[in-house]
């Protein structure tokens, strides 16, 4: 199914900082995304965007999921922060000019507590990239961070 929100409307991300290009699909636990590199996009060089910077792209997609499950419930998009991850592996050194890569994110753990395991799979020209991402989604960021800092 195609969201009824757009990529601003979801990820609370903003400027340049947002990286997702479109929201393509979605279902009750996973959500698709895409973007497209181009010569302004963030981090971007001479040979494209580093592939390291996928891990943020799914990063990015699993905030998008997150904020559709906060508009469908009358919310708005929240704060999450990437824990960790396991088994990024990518066989690229960059995503190249013009290229599309596609995300998909799959939720396969929520706790009661904001923790959350995402499986991600990220696919470009000829190469596909997966890794598993712990989430967590504070009810108040701006309370959680005040109190790491103590």
């Amino acid at each position: 199914m195609k969201p009824e929100f757009s990529v601003d409307e979801l990820v609370p991300h903003s400027g340049q900082m947002s990286l997702l290009s479109e929201i393509t699909g979605y279902g009750e636990d996973w959500l698709s995304a895409a973007v497209d590199i181009t010569p302004a996009s963030m981090f971007a060089d001479e040979q494209g965007v580093p592939a390291w910077v996928g891990l943020e792209y799914m990063a990015q997609a699993i905030g998008a999921y997150a904020g559709l499950q906060e508009r469908h419930n009358g919310g708005v998009p929240r704060v999450g922060f990437l824990l960790g991850t396991r088994r990024y592996s990518i066989p690229v050194p960059h995503f190249a000019q013009g290229e599309r890569v596609h995300l998909k994110v799959i939720k396969n753990m929520q706790a009661e507590n904001g923790l959350c395991a995402f499986d991600c799979e990220l696919m470009g020209n000829g190469y596909t990239a997966t890794a598993s991402l712990n989430i967590y989604q504070p009810e108040d960021a701006e309370m959680f961070l005040r109190d790491a800092k103590q």
